[in-house]
């Protein structure tokens, strides 16, 4: 890069324990083990307040995980193929499929990812993980979780006509954590401002958006990463000229400790 011609500058916003909005823009790439051929930057973890480690990643041809990602016995997994011509092939144990872009996999705990890029283009993906909470019955157990996108219909977010709602994994409570895909068109937004205990971490992947995250409206678009702790104040409104879409994380379906 060439150097700087004007005074350094950044649209990040962090604020620890309550939200953070990340840009692409001054990204660095992180050496993670078990990866070869892959370039890595690690979004959120819990050293910014969030229960969760989120990644985002380029894969060279040949290239991914030299050994399962995620393989801890209460670490559980998600990848989803961002952007890319070609083809990712996923593991989980001895169980595995190629991905087009807008595929996805969750490992459950201990079961860990694989990924390896078979094609002769680079891909990008995100990596997500965070530790799994048993559910009190023993025998309920989520189980491994192939998908794509385009596969799945969307449905009207809370009967909003123009703001859509897709679900990735499966809304049984063997799953303590689940994936969406939230879209607005031109004009849509939130139905009110959400406060709430769940926590999200949502990549942006199109248009534009205006952000409250507490009591700050921030300006957004497509390669911002944003982190949502727990009762942080949240909603959006759709400012672009074409939709604005998110791929986003959300804890659920189990009780809270004192």
């Amino acid at each position: 890069m060439p150097y700087p011609g004007d005074i350094l500058k950044s649209r990040a916003v962090i604020k620890p324990g309550l939200y953070a909005v990340i840009p692409p823009e001054g990204l660095v790439y992180n050496v993670i083990p078990g990866f070869e051929g892959c370039r890595l930057t690690i979004l959120c973890t819990p050293k910014l307040g969030a229960g969760f480690v989120q990644i985002i990643g380029e894969a060279a041809p040949g290239g991914g995980t030299s050994i399962p990602y995620g393989l801890d016995d209460d670490v559980e997994c998600f990848v989803y193929f961002l952007e890319g011509p070609g083809t990712l092939k996923v593991g989980i144990g001895a169980v595995g499929e190629e991905l087009r872009q807008g595929g996805y996999a969750y490992a459950p705990a201990g079961a860990g990812l694989t990924i390896k890029n078979i094609s002769e283009t680079p891909g990008r993906f995100l990596l997500y993980k965070q530790r799994y909470i048993p559910h009190p019955h023993p025998g309920r157990q989520p189980w491994p979780v192939f998908g794509q996108i385009h596969e799945l219909k969307e449905m009207e977010y809370t009967g909003m006509a123009n703001v859509f709602i897709t679900d990735l994994l499966p809304t049984d409570e063997a799953f303590d954590m689940n994936m969406h895909i939230l879209s607005f068109l031109p004009g849509g937004s939130h139905e009110f401002v959400e406060t709430h205990v769940q926590e999200h971490g949502a990549y942006i992947y199109e248009g534009e958006g205006l952000y409250l995250l507490d009591d700050q409206w921030l300006p957004v678009k497509r390669g911002d990463f944003i982190w949502m702790g727990a009762y942080c104040k949240q909603c959006c409104y759709a400012v672009g000229r074409g939709r604005l879409s998110y791929i986003y994380s959300k804890d659920c379906n189990r009780d809270v400790e004192i």
